[in-house]
């Protein structure tokens, strides 16, 4: 794994943010395809696009309270 993406999920994870966004941008910086419309979130949508444009910067808005 390269050290762009691990050091994206370990950022994330440590900030607390959600799970859904995390699996999201972990399957959209792969190039996954994006989960079955019933089961994707808003979390998981934002996450999918954001990893899909290998961006690593938006998450601080899906930190869980």
């Amino acid at each position: 794994m390269n050290q762009e993406y691990y050091k994206a999920v370990t950022t994330m994870e440590k900030a607390g943010v959600d799970p859904e966004y995390v699996l999201g941008w972990e399957g959209g910086y792969v190039l996954n395809p994006p989960r079955e419309e019933q089961r994707s979130t808003e979390a998981y949508e934002a996450g999918y696009e954001d990893g899909k444009a290998r961006n690593a910067d938006n998450f601080s808005g899906w930190v869980k309270k």
